[in-house]
């Protein structure tokens, strides 16, 4: 995978870190007879990778297993293209990967009987044309008398280039995240006329706040600091600093080498932040003591706000740790709230 295709990547795996979340994506984008099926029950991701190294590139190696009305469990491959054009060979990518995890499953029980199920879906985003059949049939070159006798997987596929901005979505969290991968890789001039619609819908999903901006600072190259600051105001107004902080962090942390002109002046930018979260040296004990607990204070409340947004009503454990741990902590527990799939994961217990 190469450096323009991991922001697609990291969006949409932290898009797909909340089952219900995935739940309403399969409810929406599946064919309506195959949706009719699903349970209300949230699908839950499968650990463990079952891609091939070479296809990591290709796949965002996301497994999920759905409850069917029928009282199966019907297991849900759920792929995203995440470069900026189509890619030919996708139904031998599909292909090696549902018969990788098929040989996994048969390797984990010799006395299977039954293999799972598995319903790939391809979420395209590329500012180009997707014409390519949704079946790996395409690319055998045999007579078309052969088929019904060769090995054949249909997949589904999701070009959200032909979905209106107004229909993508129901969910809030959803709308924000496919809109934002949508006009992801798109002309500059499209990106900005979509801006407004994006920040609406991340304004109902503000738990978003941070995956979003850091994906549009890395594929919105027009974008400008007044419209990041506007965004933040919008949807965080009352963590403003430290929102842009955190930005900063990620930014140098994840992406140096792509990093833009304009996440170089975010950066230069915050560094007065940092220095008044305790990282200026030569300041007095006091001062310093000071600006520590304002800082731990904020983080605090900001984590808080995140897990009641991701979690919903908090038991008294968690505002327990939370009081009692360092700044550094809580920075920690606040980067992993996007990807945990419980409080457990959330403060590694």
């Amino acid at each position: 995978m190469d450096d323009l295709t991991q922001p697609h990547d990291r969006l949409f795996k932290a898009l797909m870190s909340h089952p219900d979340t995935v739940g309403d994506l399969l409810r929406e984008y599946l064919p309506t007879e195959l949706a009719a099926l699903l349970t209300p029950t949230p699908p839950q991701f499968v650990e463990g990778s079952f891609v091939d190294e070479e296809l990591r590139g290709y796949f965002s190696d996301r497994l999920f297993v759905v409850d069917t009305r029928g009282d199966k469990a019907l297991h849900i491959y759920v792929l995203i293209e995440h470069k900026s054009y189509p890619e030919q060979k996708v139904g031998w990518q599909v292909v090696r990967g549902i018969f990788t995890f098929l040989d996994q499953k048969a390797r984990e029980r010799a006395d299977w009987t039954l293999l799972p199920g598995v319903v790939p879906m391809i979420f395209y985003h590329g500012a180009k044309a997707w014409r390519i059949p949704s079946a790996f049939l395409a690319l055998i070159d045999a007579d078309p008398a052969f088929h019904p006798w060769l090995i054949n997987a249909r997949f589904v596929t999701v070009n959200l280039g032909k979905v209106a901005g107004a229909r993508i979505a129901h969910s809030a969290r959803l709308r924000a995240g496919l809109l934002a991968l949508k006009y992801g890789t798109r002309d500059p001039e499209a990106q900005l006329a979509a801006l407004e619609v994006i920040v609406s819908a991340l304004v109902e999903a503000p738990e978003l706040l941070i995956p979003i901006v850091l994906y549009l600072l890395t594929t919105f190259p027009e974008l400008d600091r007044e419209a990041v600051r506007g965004i933040v105001v919008r949807v965080c107004p009352r963590e403003e600093t430290e929102m842009m902080s955190r930005f900063a962090r990620e930014i140098v942390e994840e992406n140096k080498q792509a990093m833009s002109q304009f996440a170089r002046e975010i950066v230069e930018q915050n560094k007065q932040v940092w220095w008044k979260e305790g990282r200026q040296e030569g300041r007095q004990e006091g001062i310093q003591i000071g600006e520590q607990r304002s800082h731990k204070k904020g983080t605090a409340a900001l984590l808080m706000r995140q897990l009641r947004q991701r979690f919903g009503s908090l038991p008294e454990w968690v505002e327990e740790r939370i009081a009692a741990a360092d700044a550094a902590d809580i920075e920690l527990w606040g980067d992993r709230v996007l990807t945990a799939q419980s409080l457990e994961e959330v403060f590694g217990k």
